[in-house]
């Protein structure tokens, strides 16, 4: 398992957490993700032997914790520019919770994005040439 890496690619969702505090909106961060796991894919697919769906896993798992721990610092901040996710918060058992709301959906959004994170990884991982490889002689 490569950590470093992880962690380096890691360092885009704590970018992401920042911005999607107040910078970005909810209707426009799919896509600012969905750039961010493909260029993740692509990193792991050309710097990795293998084990690309697990990295990849594990990836969204490091984002979810930077972006769990952003939302739960700034909350106030957070949903005051998130009027719709406040909305949906409010029909749930924790709406008088906001942070432990925040703090039981992370993970799971977690899972959710490493498994796609992964998924894409792996099919990276076919297509594209890996600067790794060693060359066969003969």
């Amino acid at each position: 398992m490569n950590w470093k890496l992880i962690f380096q690619l890691s360092l885009l969702g704590l970018a992401m957490a920042v911005a999607t505090i107040s910078l970005i909106p909810s209707n426009m961060e799919f896509i600012f993700w969905l750039l961010i796991f493909i260029i993740c894919a692509y990193v792991f697919a050309k710097r990795l032997p293998g084990k690309h769906f697990i990295h990849g896993f594990m990836l969204g798992l490091v984002n979810c914790i930077w972006v769990t721990a952003a939302h739960m610092l700034f909350a106030n901040t957070y949903m005051a520019h998130h009027h719709q996710e406040v909305a949906m918060m409010k029909s749930t058992p924790f709406s008088n919770h906001p942070r432990v709301l925040m703090l039981i959906s992370g993970p799971i959004a977690g899972i959710m994005s490493g498994l796609v994170i992964g998924l894409l990884s792996f099919i990276a991982s076919k297509i594209v040439k890996n600067s790794t490889a060693v060359p066969q002689k003969g």
